[in-house]
Order: structure tokens, then sequence, then C-alpha cells
């Protein structure tokens, strides 16, 4: 990692050296000249925007600089009565009755950490039965990790009873989050997390799981009945979509958390390398280059915390929907209790 940001540092730099500001200009070449800098600091935004959205292709250079592409499958079918574009560049939509399930950058960064995910457990996981300690760094870090979403995240926010039923969603999700976020770290990756249909993804998967959990724990009957909010039912009209609104912030809120911490670490990032270009005097490679270095490590913080947050976010909703069920069936039968007291 050292090696690979003093290449970065150095090729900016000798960049940065080679496009020193030219003498002032007058009249019509300097019109020209800024004219020229404004459709340089356009290819600039557009160079970030590039790099942060989903692509249907997959972009790297190698040593020469020479740009290779590799145009990924485009896979979609149209509805009944309905055409699908032939054009690629052209997006499909739902609406116009084509369902686009091509294959993107993104898609292809979340199999790649999948992937990483299923070979850290296959090869660090601990089978011995025999002999419950773990041998290895991978082991021991991997065992640390789970020990932490199981004893620091699950149990803690949804009971020593339910908690370890929903360990390996935890687990599963945090690992996953963490993985994309690392990869999209690396050059010429990307990273799936900056994307909100990513991150949506993510939070209907711990939306659907927290209304299962609510339904389970109180029963239909119950869960139905905490629509009303406790409120008097002739209030329901107003308290129901107030309680349905409520669910929906949930996912809402897991969805915009890890897409904007994740997408403004790299515009930081690429601004900052971007400010050598515009300036274009090597000054600023020295101010800019620490501060994006600085900015890097930082973002392998904010992979590993965002990862967190989502972990334990989900465990805080779905030992809400666990907790408030319980409270409804306690409340049933103290009720029960005293009638049968009567």
């Amino acid at each position: 990692m050292r090696r690979l940001l003093i290449l970065v540092a150095l090729a900016v730099t000798a960049t940065a050296w080679g496009q020193a500001p030219e003498a002032p200009q007058e009249g019509a070449a300097a019109e020209h000249a800024s004219a020229h800098a404004a459709e340089h600091k356009e290819s600039l935004s557009d160079t970030i925007i590039g790099h942060i959205k989903d692509s249907p292709e997959l972009e790297f250079d190698d040593l020469s600089g020479n740009t290779h592409l590799i145009q990924l499958p485009v896979i979609r079918f149209a509805l009944p009565g309905h055409v699908c574009p032939t054009d690629p560049e052209i997006e499909p939509s739902l609406a116009q009755g084509c369902v686009d399930i091509s294959i993107t950058r993104h898609v292809v960064m979340m199999w790649l950490a999948g992937l990483t995910l299923f070979l850290c457990f296959l090869f660090w996981g601990h089978r011995d039965r025999k002999n419950l300690v773990p041998r290895g760094t991978g082991a021991n870090l991997l065992e640390m990790l789970v020990l932490f979403i199981r004893n620091e995240i699950a149990i803690p926010n949804i009971g020593k009873k339910d908690g370890p039923r929903y360990v390996p969603y935890l687990l599963t999700i945090f690992f996953f989050i963490l993985f994309m976020n690392l990869w999209g770290l690396i050059p010429w990756m990307a990273t799936p997390t900056g994307d909100l249909s990513v991150t949506l993804g993510l939070a209907i998967c711990t939306f659907i799981l927290t209304e299962i959990a609510g339904i389970r724990a109180a029963g239909v009957k119950g869960y139905l009945a905490h629509l009303t909010g406790g409120a008097p039912l002739w209030l329901s009209w107003m308290m129901i979509p107030i309680e349905i609104l409520g669910k929906f912030t949930k996912p809402f809120a897991l969805t915009v958390r890890l897409f904007a911490n994740m997408i403004a670490g790299h515009i930081g990032i690429l601004s900052l390398f971007g400010l050598i270009f515009i300036l274009k005097t090597v000054g600023a490679a020295g101010i800019a280059i620490p501060f994006a270095v600085f900015f890097y490590f930082l973002e392998i913080f904010v992979a590993l915390v965002q990862a967190y947050v989502f972990a334990i976010l989900s465990a805080v909703f779905i030992g809400m929907a666990i907790a408030m069920g319980h409270h409804g069936h306690d409340e049933h039968e103290a009720h029960e209790e005293v009638a049968v007291g009567h």
C-alpha cells in the first residue's frame, strides 16, 4: 500500500510539473485560454462523476498508460406490448415496459465482495471442534469480529434470547458492506455503496427482516394492533399513516447514511487531485497529495465504521420490533390475569 501511494504521488507530481502555468496572454488568446480552462474544469467534474457512478463497462489502464474497456453484458427484456431500446447507451425504464437486468460495474464489484466474503470464511473459518482455539492471524481476526458482532451488537440490542437468531444476518451485512467499501478504495475499482440503488437494496433487506421479527414476536393480530400506536380506535385514521411512515423512515435513514458517507470521501479525494490540474502548479501537488493521502486513510476507517453503523442500526431496528411485540404480548397476559382474578 505504501509503495502504491508513493507511485501515485510521483505520477501526479510529474504530471503537474509538465503542466506548469504559461505566461499571461492578452486579447483573443486570453479568452481562448479561459474557455479552455472552463472546458478543463468541466471535464474534471465529468471524470469525478464518471468514477463514482455506475457504468456498463469496466475501465482500467495498463503500465503503458493505455486505457482498456471491457463491455459488460446488456440483458434487457420487454414486457408484453412494449419494446426495449436497442442502443445500450439509452437507459431503459420500467415505466416504458422494459426490464433491465444488465451486468454493470457495481454488480461486478458486489460479486467480488461476495466472493471475498465466501473465501475469507472458507479459508479462515475455524472448524476444529476438538481444538476451540483458532490458529493464525486471519482466523483470530475473523473470530474477533464475529464475537464482536454477536456480543456487542446482536445480544445487547436484540436480547439474549432472540439475538443469536439474527447474528448470521448481521455478520453477512457487516462483512458484505465492509468488503464493498474496501474494494472501492483500490485504483480502477468502484464502490457499490456509493450507489443509491445498492444501499436501498441493503436497507430493504433490513426492513423486511425487521417486520418479520415484529410479526413473529407479536403475532399478526398484535402487529396490526401496534399500527394505531396505542391511541384510541377513533384516532386510527391519523395514527396508522404516521406509524407506517415511521416504519419507512428507518430504511430511508440506512440508505442515505451509507450512500452519503461513501460517496463524499471519493469526491473529496478526487477533488484534491483535481486541484493540481486546475491550478497547474507544482505547489498545489505539495498540498493536495498529503491531504489526499490523509483522506485515503480516513476512508479506510470510514469503510469499517459505516459497515459497523449499518449493522448496529439494523440490530437496533430488529430489537425495537421484537421488544414492541413482547411488550404487547406481556400486556395481553397481564389483562388476562386481572380478568381471571376478578
